[in-house]
């Protein structure tokens, strides 16, 4: 049974993983899940009553693979971990929208916020689970579901690329004004979670603060199949 004693949130050491994020717009937590809870979670993918919406990514461009988005009540572990993960990014949230002379500022509870989003229209919940076959990727994009968008979100890997998998790495790029695109792949183990920018963040340059702007996707799964599971903090339109 998947519960919320099932991952290492409380070891989490926050200001240590918002150095990483504002250094390179990603910071990795080493095995949130374990093994029997990576595969207590991909045994839900099959369960659609869990699920509000499932997106075959060819038939829309966004590359190949497929997807669905929990319905509400979202299951306890996906619950607790957006609502704790938000509650420790939000302080780094609302800094990086300072720096970046943005208005607006995230309540501190993630039940505030959502409330701010259903609010305004933004009433679909949007974690997710994907899967991937050989053959399958996820071009380069971002999260962007309404007016109101956190600026961070969180994946965690289910499968092991050990056993389960070849290829499909995590990409990300990172824009800086007048410039091009620096990609970086970012290895993931099982259990593994990575934290990353959604849209913007902020840097330091010799003419002060400018902005970032990030993407990310899949690369082309060469074998097997993999299984992530998406956390993204607002909900959609």
């Amino acid at each position: 049974m998947v519960t919320t004693e099932n991952h290492s949130l409380v070891k989490i050491d926050w200001l240590q993983l918002e150095d990483q994020l504002n250094s390179r717009g990603s910071a990795l937590i080493q095995s949130l899940f374990n093994a029997e809870t990576c595969r207590e979670v991909i045994a839900q993918y099959p369960q659609q009553a869990l699920f509000r919406k499932r997106v075959v990514m060819e038939r829309h461009g966004y590359g190949r693979g497929e997807y669905q988005y929990f319905s509400y009540p979202l299951p306890d572990l996906v619950a607790e971990l957006r609502r704790d993960v938000y509650a420790g990014l939000v302080p780094m949230a609302n800094r990086w929208n300072e720096l970046m002379g943005l208005a607006t500022r995230f309540p501190d509870t993630h039940e505030e916020f959502i409330q701010r989003c259903h609010a305004a229209g933004q009433c679909s919940p949007t974690p997710l689970m994907l899967r991937y076959e050989a053959g399958d990727y996820n071009c380069l994009h971002q999260d962007l579901y309404g007016e109101h968008v956190f600026p961070l979100q969180m994946v965690v890997l289910l499968s092991d690329p050990k056993r389960d998998f070849s290829g499909g790495e995590f990409v990300m790029t990172e824009q800086r004004p007048r410039m091009q695109s620096r990609p970086e792949v970012l290895p993931l183990a099982q259990g593994d979670a990575l934290i990353f920018a959604v849209h913007q963040r902020p840097a330091t340059g010799t003419r002060g603060i400018y902005r970032l702007n990030h993407r990310h996707g899949v690369s082309e799964l060469r074998s097997g199949e993999r299984h992530t599971l998406g956390v993204i903090f607002h909900d959609a339109s």
